[in-house]
This record gives C-alpha cells, structure tokens and sequence, in this order.
C-alpha cells in the first residue's frame, strides 16, 4: 500500500538555480562576460604605469619582469598572474600609449575650424608630451628600433585615421580654408617636433639652464609651433 502511494505521488520539482546577487550582475557588461574588479585594474594600472617607466629607461630587452614586479613590490610569478608575458606586457603599454595619442587625431577630423582644431590639436600633443613623457619615449624606442613588435598594430591604427586627416585638410583646401600643401607630411612635422619635447626634455632643459622644462616652455612652443603651421597653411602660402 505505501508503495502504490508513493508510485501515484506527484515527483519533487527539481530546485531551481539561485539567482545571483544584484552585486554579481553589476560586474557583467551587456555580452555577459564578467567585468575585471576593480582591484584588479587597479592592479593592472600600477604594472603598467611601473612597466611604462621602466621600457621608457631600458628598452624593450633591457627592462626585466623581476625588476618592474619589484619596483612595485610583487613578485614576478603575481605579475605574470595579470600579464601572462613580457611581450604582452609591452603590447599593453604601447596600446595605452597609442590609444591616448589617436584620441587626439580624431577630434582633429570632427572640426569645421582648421585654425582652432590645428590649435587644439598642438595643444593636446605637446600636453601629452608634458604629462606622459616616458610613453613617448616608450613609442619612440619601438620605432627607432624599427617597430619590430608594434609595427602592425602602428600600420593597422594609425595608417586609417592619419588618411582621414588628410581628406579632411583636403577638403579644407578645396574650400579655399587652407593652403594646400603635402598634408601627410605636415602631421608627420607636427607629431615630430611635438614629441620631440618628450623625447630630449632633459637637453632642452639643459640649454635653457634649468632643471626641468616648465609650463611657460610649453607654452612658448605652443605658441611658435602653431604659427609656423598656420603660416604655413595661410592665404598665399605655396607648397
């Protein structure tokens, strides 16, 4: 009799899955993947700013895991815990590098004022320059050396975004706006002579007989550096 009864009994619906904590889904974005703590970008940031420091003094093969894990008190088995190498290490601080350069360049394109987008263009450079000195000097061992590892993702980035640039500084000459002169080689100047005070501060600090270059520096090249190239680009220049 117990047996028939427990025959006909209805079965135990299975148990449903908890649903996760609010706290658990604010850590996922809209793909579903979950999104790093935030103690591990912190992490993340502080390896990076260190390793950034140390590519900028020492190269690519000069600059160590074990002394970059040290320098931020780590070991270099936990580093490799959020870099799994030291070519991705690099990798990733020459993206940062490059990202924050292109933010630039694309704000050039979406002005309809060549004057002030050329403006604030040079402004943002030479402030970069200013603010994060070792990427800079980062980017330029890698190029020097010959973009041996960065130079596809250089040629993939920068190639698309330095083309639109130049049909927009085209279509302003053909708007009689500007001169019109070899624009591909007129970013090529600019990128140069503005990272040039990232890449030698120390010898143009050494000249002016100062320990370190200062606001007013960069204001003063500021100030030349956007008058030779609206000079360059004004009403009766020729190419």
């Amino acid at each position: 009799m117990t047996e028939a009864r427990q025959s006909q009994a209805a079965p135990r619906p299975a148990k449903r899955p908890r649903a996760p904590a609010a706290t658990a889904a604010a850590t996922t974005d809209d793909t579903g993947a979950r999104a790093p703590k935030a103690s591990r970008l912190r992490k993340e940031q502080g390896i990076l700013a260190e390793a950034e420091n140390h590519f900028a003094q020492f190269g690519f093969e000069g600059a160590s895991l074990e002394s970059i894990a040290a320098a931020i008190g780590i070991s270099r088995h936990n580093l490799l815990y959020y870099f799994p190498s030291k070519e991705a290490l690099y990798q990733r601080v020459l993206d940062d590098v490059l990202t924050q350069w292109l933010e630039g360049m694309e704000a050039l394109s979406h002005s309809d004022d060549p004057q002030q987008a050329l403006r604030r263009y040079i402004r943002a450079k030479l402030q970069y320059s200013r603010m994060r000195p070792q990427g800079a000097k980062v980017f330029t061992k890698e190029v020097i050396a010959g973009a041996p590892r960065y130079g596809a993702a250089i040629a993939e980035r920068v190639g698309p975004l330095l083309k639109t640039e130049v049909r927009t500084f085209e279509r302003w000459a053909r708007e009689g706006r500007i001169a019109k002169v070899n624009f591909t080689h007129l970013m090529f100047i600019i990128w140069s002579v503005t990272q040039a005070y990232a890449e030698q501060e120390a010898q143009f600090a050494l000249l002016l007989g100062k320990p370190a270059l200062t606001e007013r520096d960069y204001i003063n090249a500021e100030e030349l550096i956007v008058r030779m190239v609206l000079s360059a680009l004004g009403p009766g220049a020729t190419a």
